[in-house]
């Protein structure tokens, strides 16, 4: 006997996981099933957790994730040239290139061309930016917080331990990663 296959009205964004699973499953026999769940629950999970985040801290406050991730970068490192911002936060240098040109307008970041290399730009956060940035990771971390209280201490550490045994194999497997 089949078994009735749900009506797209009737999965969710979770459940939809397991529908993929199985559908994928029946068309290309022998994929990695087990794989398959455990990457695509992880990215769902990280993608429900950054809107999260996007949402409710730093889109308030007039920036998106991208914008966020540069103002952290800067807040913690200090000046940086606008490649080197590029790669801490893991985006393209167009992406910083345009973030930075609205977060300068927002006097929250200044930008200065390096008087060697006129095509090298070093990127310093304003003393507005510095006021904001630690405003908003305490709300950031305190939304953190509320998420991985779901997990025990132990399992928090667990977790840690999983994704980097995951993220350590990238050069084993020629991973493609932002530069």
């Amino acid at each position: 006997m089949a078994t009735e296959q749900p009506r797209a009205d009737d999965l969710d964004f979770w459940s939809f996981i397991d529908y993929a699973i199985d559908a994928v499953t029946r068309e290309l026999p022998g994929i990695d099933p087990l794989a398959m769940r455990a990457i695509f629950t992880l990215h769902r999970a990280a993608n429900m957790i950054v809107y999260d985040l996007e949402s409710t801290v730093h889109r308030p406050r007039g920036w998106s994730w991208p914008g966020f991730r540069v103002l952290f970068a800067l807040w913690l490192v200090g000046p940086l040239e606008a490649k080197k911002v590029a790669e801490l936060s893991g985006m393209s240098r167009a992406a910083v290139s345009a973030l930075v040109a609205t977060l300068a307008r927002d006097g929250l970041v200044s930008k200065d061309r390096d008087p060697r290399d006129g095509r090298a730009v070093h990127l310093a956060l304003a003393p507005a930016g510095r006021d904001a940035i630690t405003e908003a990771f305490r709300a950031h971390n305190a939304r953190e917080a509320d998420w991985a209280g779901a997990l025990s201490e132990e399992e928090q550490r667990t977790l840690i331990r999983l994704l980097g045994k995951i993220t350590a194999q990238s050069d084993r497997i020629d991973a493609r990663q932002r530069a």
